[in-house]
Formats: structure tokens, C-alpha cells, sequence
């Protein structure tokens, strides 16, 4: 029933939202196709949020759902799926907004397809198919690029072209293999296993323009994702464009956006190469002469010092260390030998002080027997008896005529006369 306002009794903000409320109240659960826009699941929360557009006009609307309803459903529910759903709708005052509560979530069409896909696309993950450590490197300069397209078309174009254009150098060898329908993914297997066989091809390319989901279903097939994985050349995936991701893409060893970017992966720009050749050997001359330099400095500063610039400066220095050294030790040696030869002279002088014959030499004499024993009385002495008198410069022999006891202290009382007392 229809609100009565006017300008003069207008209803306030609470009284509209509060009606248009129960308006949507009363239409109660209604059936509703769309397509998946947005999809999130928050963790810690029990209710799953989705976004559902109408894929004719521009018009969305939120959706909320039980988390269990969405565990239940035989096929996972992913973005961009067509579903129908019974939903009841509500609307929320304090926020004016629209939303509807999904009681039951059925796929259809598309919808199915793409959970088919998502089913797939699981199962090949957890035998780790998509494993980054399984991708190859792609040759930084293959010779022969193998090419699995279809006949005559933009895609094999745009590969040849913008690969002969960066490299023309560049070798194709180029299977041609139908790209859509059921036939689809036996001929580009079967093209891949030729190629593969190939020794000359150092990588794969399978190109094919952009297209619609069921266009590009081949290239989701299972036996084609496990051949992809089982070649030992590099495959690069060029199915259609950026929006395009066919299961391809992910088990290939490169994923190009489009096939022109294919030929950009495979092969290197030779203008860019021969820059960047240029620029390393301007700045390998650049290190090398800069390096030559330094080192040149180097002995320069060397060679400015004294000891290498006259060596011998080095050698004059030591040599005159050495006379020093010379001379202190011929000093030493010298000083050393006056003071031993004074030493020997003082022992000489003490030890001819001490000896007999100096006193011999002041005029006594030393009287010793036949037997060689010196005189010191006259006891034992005869008359008759042979002696000889040792003086300083030689011996005299002689005979006891008479022996006379010290009977006075007068010296020259006692002294026997010469001619008396020996005999020579």
C-alpha cells in the first residue's frame, strides 16, 4: 500500500527504509540465475560472502550463505561459475542495502564446466604436476623452435613474424594441428610427441588464439596436461590471451600471455643483445683500463722511491754499517790483545822475579851433588866429592878439597878462596 506524503507531511528516513523492508519481506524466497563475481571465505566465520552479477546488464547484488552449504556441494563453487539460487532477500535499514540469504546453490551451464575444471585442476596439483621444481628453463638461444598451431593462422603469424623480426636467425619447425573441438587434443599430443622426438627442437610453443571457455577446453584435457608434463623439451603455453587460463598454462614449463609474448620468451632481441654486448665491453675496456692505471700508479710510486730508484742506496747504507761494525770490532779485538799482551808481560816480569835464575844472574850460584840434588849444608859433603855449581849462563863442575863449618858471622871469613874450593 502506498505511503501518503507530501511536501508539507514528508515520512522521515527510518519510515521509508522501515516500508521498503517489509516490502522485500513480502516477496519472500524467490529463485535467482547469475554468475559468481566474488567469492570470499573468512576465516573464523561461518558464513561465506558472494557477489552475484547478472552477465547481461551491469547489475550485481551481495549474497551470503551458510559456510556448510557451500562444503556440501558436489562440485567446488569458483569465481565466474553460473549458478541458480534460492535465496530469500533482506534488507538492511541501517545500512539501505540489498542483500539475499541462499537457502540452496544448484550449478548450471558454465557453472558446471568450470567446478569440472576446478575438480581437475586439484586432483593434477596434489600429484604435483604444477610443481614449480618440475618446470625446464627455456635455451637462451634455441636453433629450432617447434611450433603446434593451427594452419594459416594469427597465431602461427604472430610467432614466426615477431620471432624473425628479434632473431632472424630463427628456425620453425611447425606442426599444424586442429585447435578446437574433440579432435583438438589428440592431434596437438600427437604433434608434441613428434616434436619431442625431434633432436634438432630445443623448445615447444603451442599457440592459439583467444576464445571462449569451450573453445578452450582442449586444452584443459587431462591426457594432454600429462603428455605436456611427460616431454623432455621446454613447452611454452600461448593459448589465448591475458584473461585466458586453460590447465595448460599451469603444467607448461613457461606461460605466455599471448602468442606475439610467446615469441618474445623463446628467442632474445638481437638489437638489445648487441647492446648489451657493446655496453659489457665498453665497460670491460672501461675496468681493464682503469685497472692498468691503477696498477701503473702503482709502480710509478714504487719505482719514485729511493731504494728503487738506485738500489744501491740501500746496499751503500748497509755496506757502511758493516765498516762501522769493522772497525768497532777490529777496536775491540785491538784493545783486547794490548790488554792480554800487558797481562802476559806482568806474568812474564812476576814469573822472572820468581825465578832461580834471576837470582843467579846477581851473582849467586846453585851447588848441587852428583846426583843432582841442590847443596843447602855440608852435611854429607866429603872431601873428594865431585859437584857442580850452577851459575847463570852455564855449569860448573868441580871437587871437594875442603869443607869448613860456618864458624864465624863475617861473610868473608868463610868464603873459601877460588883456587881452594874448586876446581875447573
Amino acid at each position: 500500500m502506498a505511503l501518503e506524503t507530501s511536501a508539507e507531511k514528508p515520512a522521515p528516513v527510518r519510515q521509508i527504509a522501515l516500508a521498503i523492508g517489509g516490502w522485500v519481506d513480502r516477496l519472500g524466497a524467490v529463485w535467482v540465475e547469475g554468475q559468481i563475481a566474488q567469492l570470499s571465505r573468512r576465516p573464523g566465520i561461518n558464513t561465506v560472502f558472494l557477489t552475484l552479477r547478472d552477465p547481461v546488464a551491469d547489475i550485481s547484488i551481495p549474497v551470503t550463505a551458510p559456510r556448510a552449504l557451500l562444503d556440501s556441494l558436489a562440485t567446488p563453487l569458483v569465481e565466474g561459475a553460473s549458478v541458480v539460487l534460492h535465496a530469500k532477500p533482506s534488507f538492511y535499514p541501517n545500512r539501505g542495502t540489498l542483500s539475499l540469504q541462499a537457502r540452496d546453490i544448484r550449478m548450471v551451464g558454465l557453472g558446471e564446466l568450470l567446478a569440472q575444471l576446478e575438480r581437475r585442476r586439484q586432483l593434477l596439483a596434489a600429484e604435483g604436476l604444477f610443481d614449480p621444481v618440475r618446470k625446464r628453463p627455456l635455451p637462451f638461444l634455441p636453433t629450432t623452435v617447434g611450433l603446434v598451431t593451427a594452419p594459416n593462422s594469427a597465431a602461427e603469424r604472430d610467432v614466426v613474424e615477431n620471432a624473425t623480426r628479434r632473431w632472424p636467425a630463427v628456425a620453425f619447425r611447425t606442426l599444424h594441428a586442429t585447435m578446437q573441438g574433440p579432435r583438438s587434443a589428440a592431434e596437438v599430443i600427437a604433434a608434441l610427441e613428434r616434436l619431442d622426438a625431434d633432436p634438432a627442437v630445443d623448445v615447444i610453443v603451442v599457440a592459439r588464439g583467444g576464445g571462449s571457455v569451450e573453445d578452450l577446453l582442449p586444452f584443459s584435457d587431462e591426457g594432454l596436461l600429462r603428455a605436456v608434463a611427460a616431454v623432455r623439451t621446454p613447452v611454452v603455453s600461448a593459448i589465448g590471451h591475458e584473461p585466458d587460463q586453460p590447465l595448460l598454462d599451469l603444467v607448461a614449463d613457461v606461460r605466455a600471455s599471448t602468442p606475439t609474448d610467446a615469441a618474445k620468451i623463446v628467442v632474445p632481441d638481437v638489437a638489445a643483445e648487441a647492446t648489451a654486448v657493446m655496453t659489457a665491453r665498453e665497460r670491460l675496456r672501461g675496468a681493464m683500463l682503469a685497472g692498468l692505471t691503477r696498477e701503473q700508479a702503482s709502480l710509478d710510486a714504487l719505482r719514485s722511491r729511493p731504494v728503487l730508484a738506485d738500489p744501491r742506496t740501500l746496499l751503500d747504507r748497509h755496506a757502511a754499517e758493516v765498516d762501522g761494525l769493522l772497525d768497532r770490532a777490529r777496536r775491540t779485538v785491538g784493545h783486547r790483545l794490548d790488554r792480554a799482551a800487558d797481562e802476559i808481560d806482568h806474568h812474564r816480569a812476576r814469573a822472572r822475579a820468581l825465578s832461580p835464575l834471576a837470582t843467579l844472574e846477581r851473582g849467586y850460584a846453585v851447588l848441587q851433588d852428583d846426583a843432582g840434588h841442590v847443596v843447602t849444608s855440608i852435611a854429607g859433603l866429603a872431601s873428594g866429592a865431585a859437584v857442580s855449581v850452577r851459575v847463570a849462563d852455564g855449569r860448573v863442575h868441580a871437587e871437594i878439597t875442603t869443607v869448613d863449618g860456618a864458624t864465624s858471622t863475617s861473610p868473608s871469613e868463610h868464603d873459601p878462596d877460588p883456587d881452594e874450593s874448586s876446581e875447573h
